[in-house]
């Protein structure tokens, strides 16, 4: 049985109404009902649907003020002799290229020559047609609406169109169409339940005809894409949980750093290749620093911790160079300076930058996540601990440490998870502060120090082969990445 506004469209079909509009009015029902209608007919093999797409082509106002004047070009013909100094106008300067490439005259001494003369041109032309009003791109020249279109002259629009037309099945279909037609609905009411009389999955109720309308589930579905958080920005958020769920406070830093917390007060010999110019963005700028006096004595000469030092002379000049951080210890070795009484239990998710060249595994700048634990009696095997429950936390459940070498740290590893198709994949650096790093800020008691790189981490959960697509702007890429992802 068809429903009420199917029997209305089938039927203003065969009287000759064709397309939405026309049947909208014959119906006195919405274009999107109709639609609708057609559609649910062309299924059921009643009526046949045609669509199209048609692109018509519109002048910008710039292109009907050179409709009216002329091309920039076609005006700098009759300025011949003129000088370009004296072309104020942008336009004509614009024109310039096009007199150029048109062939239609030279430059010569710095003034405009003339190369004979310059017929009309198919964009010209066209500029003419469209001042008449919008038209089919059909009706245009190719070549001329390109050349306009990326002059900014003409605006293409897209339009969809439908037309229908009534199968032989339709028209048996439409002959044998009653006074009564049913209803559509999608939802049975109460009164309906109580009072009506139910045929099948028909229903009377008050002298009229209720079918409930049946869904083809196998049908596709319009695709929707609502709106969600970054899936990189994501990760970077359950990270923070896990850090805050696990008892840290999250402490951030400046992006602008010193020589001395970035490499000085982390025990770095101020000719480290750390700090050479291909690692390091420098700045032109100084920065003040604290009391260096107890830092200069550790690198000198190892002060009293049983150290030997670097030796050499250490430069409070070189310390004060400003520089773009290159990881987050600098924030964290101020923190811990300005705390230096336990307990502290603190990270930072942050962004650092080193001078690397862009591949698909490198980027100049990325996201650093840092913890420190310093309390009285806490040793490697607490560090270990945490690290492990971090990353179990973060859905790695095969977790190994090997031993690793790091400046500032000592003993250090490496920890690494499995993952299936890789193997073992490095994920970070962990260690204990040295002496050398800790005494001279009056810190007594061990600090457990760990980070890892953020976008390294976000390649291996997201399924990434190259580490840009975290910063650029590819919308099919954020559309398909599921949003129920367990980060």
């Amino acid at each position: 049985m068809l429903s009420e506004i199917d029997s209305k469209v089938i039927k203003a079909i065969i009287k000759g109404a064709t397309i939405p509009q026309e049947i909208a009015e014959e119906t006195c029902a919405k274009v999107e009902a109709v639609r609708a209608s057609a559609d649910a007919l062309a299924e059921k093999g009643l009526v046949k649907v045609s669509k199209s797409i048609e692109e018509t082509a519109a002048l910008t106002e710039e292109g009907r003020r050179y409709a009216d004047e002329g091309l920039p070009e076609r005006r700098l013909l009759g300025m011949e002799g003129t000088s370009l100094s004296e072309l104020k106008d942008p336009s004509l300067k614009i024109g310039l290229g096009w007199l150029k490439r048109k062939d239609w005259a030279a430059i010569e001494g710095g003034k405009i020559g003339s190369k004979g003369e310059a017929p009309l041109g198919e964009d010209e032309m066209a500029l003419k047609i469209l001042l008449q009003g919008p038209k089919k791109t059909t009706e245009i020249d190719k070549k001329a609406l390109a050349a306009l279109k990326s002059r900014g002259l003409v605006i293409i629009s897209t339009f969809k169109s439908w037309s229908y037309e009534v199968t032989l099945e339709g028209s048996k279909a439409a002959a044998e169409i009653g006074e009564t037609a049913a209803e559509m609905i999608a939802q049975v009411t109460p009164e309906m339940v109580k009072s009506g009389q139910w045929e099948g999955n028909c229903v009377v109720l008050g002298g009229k005809h209720y079918c409930t309308r049946p869904y083809d589930v196998t049908l596709a579905a319009v695709r929707i894409y609502p709106g969600k958080e970054h899936p990189y920005q994501r990760l970077i958020d359950r990270m923070r949980e896990i850090m805050l769920e696990m008892g840290f406070t999250e402490i951030r830093g400046q992006i602008i750093q010193s020589s001395f917390w970035n490499f000085d007060a982390l025990f770095q010999p101020q000719d480290h290749p750390a700090r050479e110019m291909q690692d390091t963005f420098y700045l032109s700028t100084k920065a003040l620093i604290p009391d260096f006096t107890k830092v200069k004595e550790m690198h000198e000469c190892g002060g009293d911790v049983g150290s030997t030092g670097w030796g050499g002379c250490w430069s409070p000049e070189i310390a004060s160079q400003e520089v773009l951080r290159t990881h987050t210890t600098s924030v964290t070795i101020k923190y811990l300076a300005d705390h230096p009484e336990p307990p502290v239990k603190a990270f930072g998710i942050d962004r650092v930058y080193r001078r690397e060249a862009i591949d698909a595994t490198h980027t100049p700048e990325f996201e650093q996540l840092e913890g420190i634990i310093m309390d009285r009696d806490v040793t490697f095997a607490n560090l270990l601990a945490v690290l492990k429950e971090f990353y179990a936390k973060m859905g790695f459940e095969e977790v190994r440490f090997r031993p690793g070498y790091f400046p500032y740290t000592e003993p250090s590893v490496e920890p690494e998870v499995f993952i299936d198709g890789l193997g073992w994949v490095e994920l970070g650096g962990a260690g204990v502060f040295r002496r050398e790093v800790t005494a001279p800020f009056g810190i007594d008691y061990p600090v457990l120090a760990w980070g890892l790189g953020v976008s390294r981490v976000a390649m291996l959960k997201l399924g990434l082969k190259d580490l840009r697509l975290l910063y650029q702007p590819d919308i099919q890429w954020l559309r398909e990445m599921p949003i129920s992802l367990r980060m």
